[in-house]
Parts: structure tokens; sequence; C-alpha cells
């Protein structure tokens, strides 16, 4: 009996010691995470040879961040008409654990068209990695459908023209309360359908929308909204007018309670009401029937007191 007792025990032990390893097991190790990545502008995973190209991604790293890059490589059985490859290094983001990556950056005029892989690599300081990956289609901004621009801005106080396109006749555009403020913007190139909006976004509230499909009007003035339906070649939308006779408003006077959202306005409160500051004065334009976004943006600054 003593011996039986004797080998229950140990094997009571024994299962005791195995479940006390697996208890103690290596947990996983964590990797990066990512949110709200954006892939070009307004994420339509498409680059345009010899332009602005948009990224952007939150990132938040296990332990710390020991290396962020960018390569977009040629596919595997995909023919191009020259060998290209591109990669970037962000070595700013060693060290930080919760960050937001946005760059923007010149895609090669020397990159040939056709579809690549993408990737974002964010290494850990645990040894762990993240990689963001997508197809990214690379174009020649001669082949694309619509190639709209915005130009032709112009700014005015009270009547009187104090800034156009890039030259500026005062150091800083600089408006008081009561003044009456026009914002004029001009998107050439651009047929079918679209959509522009010419807001005011106060610099504090670190908010910077590239796209019209990002806009929080909660965060915004808005000074203008103008849509186009079914425009032909080569057309021009004007805050102040539509070639295809669509009107929409380009002034606001500094302290209105009201913006200029069409069809219904909105009060001046909370979050946007009006201050004194910096601003940003941003023009947005979307072509919705060919997915493709523009933006601009030109500093202001608000005395209201």
């Amino acid at each position: 009996m003593k011996i039986k007792n004797l080998i229950l025990s140990l094997a009571f032990i024994t299962v005791s010691i195995s479940a006390c390893k697996k208890d103690g097991a290596e947990p996983e190790t964590l990797k990066p995470t990512a949110e709200n990545v954006e892939i070009g502008t307004a994420n339509n995973k498409r680059a345009l040879r010899g332009r602005d190209f948009h990224f952007n991604a939150d990132i938040l790293a296990a332990s710390k961040i020991k290396d962020v890059k960018l390569v977009i490589s040629q596919k595997a059985g995909q023919n191009y008409a020259s060998i290209w490859k591109f990669e970037l290094s962000w070595p700013e983001y060693i060290g930080v654990k919760n960050t937001n990556v946005h760059k923007h950056f010149i895609i090669p005029a020397t990159a040939p068209e056709g579809t690549y892989n993408f990737a974002v690599i964010v290494q850990d300081e645990n040894g762990s990695q993240l990689e963001i990956k997508e197809d990214l289609v690379i174009l020649d901004p001669a082949n694309l459908p619509v190639d709209p621009k915005i130009g032709r801005d112009f700014v005015s106080r009270n009547g009187t023209l104090i800034y156009y396109t890039d030259v500026f006749e005062e150091k800083e555009l600089i408006f008081k309360k009561g003044d009456e403020m026009s914002l004029h913007a001009q998107v050439s190139e651009i047929k079918d359908d679209g959509i522009l909006y010419s807001v005011l976004i106060k610099k504090k509230a670190n908010y910077y929308p590239e796209s019209i499909d990002k806009l929080d009007l909660s965060k915004v003035i808005v000074v203008t909204k103008v849509e186009h339906k079914a425009l032909g070649n080569a057309g021009k939308v004007s805050t102040l007018k539509l070639v295809n006779g669509v009107y929409g408003g380009e002034t606001i006077t500094v302290g209105s309670a009201m913006d200029n959202n069409e069809p219904s306005a909105n009060s001046i409160t909370g979050e946007k009401a009006w201050e004194s500051g910096q601003y940003q004065w941003v023009i947005l334009y979307k072509n919705t029937t060919h997915n493709i976004s523009v933006f601009k943006s030109v500093p202001i600054t608000i005395s209201y007191n």
C-alpha cells in the first residue's frame, strides 16, 4: 500500500511540474499594429510618376520602434518597361512607441507604369515585425482619364486683392472681425462629376484633411461647396461660378454665425468657433467619377479680439 501511495504521489508531482511548465511558457511576442492606413490620396492605392505620393498610418509598437521603411518592388510575372525599385527609410521614428507616420514624397518620373508590391515594414525593438502590404498601381499622369489642378486662387479683404496665386502682397494674410473674406479657387482640367470644398481650419485643431473623404464638418468653416455633373472636357470649376451654370458663394464675413455649406448652413460654434490665431485655407476637390482627389492649403491669420 505504501509503495502504491508513493507511486501515486510521484505521478501527481510529475503532472504538477508539467502543468507548471505550461503555465510558465514564454508568451507570444507582440507585434506592432497599424490603424488609419492610407496608401495614396484618399487611400486610392495609386501613384503618379513625377508627382507627390501620400502615405499615412497610426503605428503602435509593442515596445518601441526600431525601424520604419518603405519598399515598392516589381511583381513576379508582370511585364515592365524597365527594372525599377524604390526604398525609403524614416529614422525619425526610432525609439517611439505610439506615432503617426504621415509622409509625402515624389514618385520618380523614371518609374515604369504597372502594378507593384507596396510594403511599409515596421520593426519593433522586441524583435517582432509588422508589414503593411498592398498592390500599388503606378501611372503616367498623361494616361489619366482626368487630371484636376487647383490654381488661379486669390484672396481679397473687403474687396481689395491681397494675394494672387503664389504672389503675396504682404507677409501675412491677416483678417479682423467684421472683415469680408473672399477666398477664390479654381480647378481646371476636369470633366464628368466632381465636388469642391473651400474651408477654414484652425491650426491648433491639428487637423489636416487631404481629401473630401476625410472632411469633418464639425471642425471646419465651409466657405464654399460646389458640385458639377456631366461636365465636358477641359472644364473649369470656380468657387464663384461653375462653367455649366452652377454657382457657389466664395465670401464669408469673419464673425459670421453660419457657414456657407450647401444646401444648408452650419452654425460656427464649438470646435470651429471664430477666435484669434492661425488658420489654414484648404481647397479640396474630388472627381467622383474617376476617384481622383487634389488639395491645396494657404496660411491665414485671424485677429478676432
